[in-house]
């Protein structure tokens, strides 16, 4: 597929993106990594608030009382919130070759390796996440109800072996506008942010953790653009 370097390259959005632009954008970039003319790419973003579906999405897990407008992602999955505060990752990496553990051809690979990835993310942030058997995501206690919560979510898509959308990272979103959901249709588990744990946290934070767990999990650096 891509003539390009194996580095991948690093967009971080300091502004809200709207969903629909994000789609074609990273429909944009696929197609180019399937022809060889563009570079991998992690873009970090965010987006207003809004409701995504997932191929598995059921009508009856939608609520949203505020009326947030819903858009069809085409990722696997159920529903998920979108919103300020919350650090999006679309990844699009080329899964015909290796990529630091992960497997070439090998979507399971993929996904374990997106779920390390936030886990590492977390732990250099003094959080302990873990994932759960048949429960997707990353999970965590909630250090206010010492409870398990999600506190990271993963939905992905792949094309021809070209990996989009990617994974969402609560770091301080309005925890109440998950309420217009059953997020991936787990009823009985609540969500989580980074700002439970550190009031004072901001997206850079985040940020520097993502980054610096990257080379760890898929063997190489992020470059940013």
């Amino acid at each position: 597929m891509t003539n390009f370097s194996e580095e991948i390259f690093l967009k971080r959005d300091l502004n809200l993106c709207p969903y629909q632009a994000a789609i074609d954008k990273m429909q944009h970039i696929v197609d180019g990594i399937q022809k060889g003319t563009n570079r991998q790419t992690a873009w970090f973003t965010s987006h207003p608030p809004l409701f995504t579906a997932g191929t598995s999405a059921k009508k009856e897990d939608l609520l949203n009382p505020k009326n947030y407008p819903t858009f069809n992602a085409g990722r696997g999955g159920q529903w998920t919130y979108h919103g300020p505060g919350q650090r999006i990752a679309y990844l699009m990496m080329d899964l015909t070759k290796p990529h630091g553990v992960i497997a070439p051809r090998d979507i399971r690979s993929y996904v374990t390796g997106l779920e390390n990835w936030l886990i590492n993310s977390l732990k250099l942030l003094n959080i302990d996440a873990f994932t759960r058997e048949n429960r997707v995501g990353v999970w965590c206690y909630d250090p206010i109800t010492k409870e398990e919560s999600k506190i990271a979510a993963i939905g992905i898509r792949i094309s021809r072996w070209v990996s989009w959308h990617g994974i969402s990272l609560n770091v301080r979103p309005n925890l109440e506008d998950f309420e217009g959901i059953i997020p991936c249709g787990i009823r009985e588990f609540g969500v989580t942010s980074l700002e439970r744990f550190y009031p004072d946290i901001q997206m850079d934070k985040a940020d520097s953790a993502l980054i610096e767990s990257w080379p760890h999990i898929f063997g190489s650096n992020l470059k940013e653009m």
